[in-house]
């Protein structure tokens, strides 16, 4: 049995879920509503306050599909009550972040600003001209653009000059080693 998919998953107050006959469960909360269209082969029920995936057989499909299902659910239900937050810190001298209404724009070192525009549902801040604070209800979504953002200037090994997550360490190399002696 699988560990993840078969622990119910707790209904807080305030959230109301619901799946529909082509299985896509929407929930919604106080941050929104989201969907997600999950396997018809796994069977889902939805009671007073839990929700509970099962699956039809012990068949290697069905086994990963149950967990996948039930962390799917129980991040929604998460991004409905609570919210999903990704934190990214950026380091070098002259690089900064700054916002202009609902756009990201930063200065990393290139002849030009990078810009960048959140979709629908993830919401950008700025604390400190280095630190980029990306929110939102869409698990995916979320680490789906700090990735992006991280990716327009990634931390590189040598200075450590870059976008990086919070916490996140990059491994140091040793500069270029100087010439010893005087054979020249």
């Amino acid at each position: 049995m699988s560990r993840i998919g078969s622990m119910p998953i707790e209904i807080p107050g305030g959230v109301t879920v619901d799946v529909d006959d082509g299985n896509v469960v929407t929930v919604k909360g106080p941050n929104g509503e989201l969907s997600q269209r999950v396997s018809r082969r796994m069977q889902i029920d939805v009671n007073d306050d839990t929700i509970e995936v099962k699956r039809p057989s012990n068949d290697r499909q069905d086994r990963s599909l149950h967990g996948l299902t039930r962390a799917l659910i129980a991040n929604m239900v998460e991004g409905v009550t609570k919210g999903f937050e990704k934190r990214l810190e950026i380091r070098g001298v002259g690089y900064r972040a700054e916002m202009q209404g609902n756009r990201l724009i930063m200065r990393l070192g290139f002849s030009h600003p990078v810009e960048i525009d959140p979709p629908e549902g993830v919401e950008l801040a700025v604390e400190d001209n280095t630190t980029v604070i990306v929110r939102g209800a869409d698990k995916q979504k979320v680490g789906q653009i700090a990735a992006e953002i991280r990716m327009t200037r990634p931390a590189e090994p040598y200075k450590g000059k870059g976008v990086r997550y919070v916490g996140e360490h990059i491994r140091r190399k040793a500069g270029k080693a100087a010439k010893v002696g005087a054979d020249m």
